[in-house]
């Protein structure tokens, strides 16, 4: 008994029909965020992240601290804050550049003007348990002391506490040395620096 190949292919073209689509959903472009350009005359380094995390490691523990940013730049000390568990409903932020001022707003209070002027016009009013700062070294000495005068313990029982990344020629009395850091530590400068610590 013959049997048919039913296990061999047929001797005929194998086509597919494909009927062309030009109906495609169009594709949604991707976002992207866009970089922060900070101005050399604003003289903002931006601080590393773990350089960040252990200045705010140095401020003490968490808790209703009313903390203050003078020179927030692009928030890097301030996402640390939040990082660690501080309240962006205590954190007062300055940055007199717009650009850097308006991107700040997620993180806590920001205040778009001179550190030195809001602090002459604050001084006596209110105070500040925790200050965190990387100021620019220009103007180091004047900025320093301009957060100084602001620093109180704003009816808390631990001292007021001030960290800082200052050049490593800053000198200051009451000033403690933490950190004496690499002059590779801002990736568009070489500067020696260090961080203090000053409380009250």
């Amino acid at each position: 008994m013959t049997r048919p190949a039913i296990y061999s292919r047929p001797a005929k073209p194998m086509v597919i029909p494909v009927t062309r689509r030009n109906d495609f959903a169009k594709l949604a472009a991707p976002s992207i965020a866009e970089p922060v350009m900070v101005d050399k005359f604003t003289e903002c380094h931006v601080t590393p992240s773990d350089v960040a995390a252990r200045m705010v490691g140095y401020l003490g523990r968490q808790g209703d601290y009313l903390t203050l940013e003078p020179s927030a730049g692009t928030g890097q000390l301030s996402k640390a804050l939040l990082a660690a568990g501080h309240s962006k409903f205590e954190l007062v932020q300055v940055e007199r550049h717009i650009k850097l001022a308006g991107s700040l707003a997620a993180f806590g209070t920001v205040q778009n003007r001179c550190f030195l002027e809001y602090a002459a016009e604050i001084a006596g009013k209110v105070e500040f348990p925790r200050i965190i700062m990387n100021p620019p070294f220009s103007d180091v000495r004047k900025h320093v002391a301009a957060a100084v005068s602001l620093l109180g313990r704003h009816g808390h029982a631990e001292p007021a506490t001030l960290v800082a990344l200052v050049p490593i020629t800053f000198e200051r009395g009451d000033a403690e040395t933490l950190e004496t850091l690499p002059a590779d530590t801002f990736a568009t400068a070489k500067v020696y620096t260090k961080i203090i610590r000053i409380r009250r």
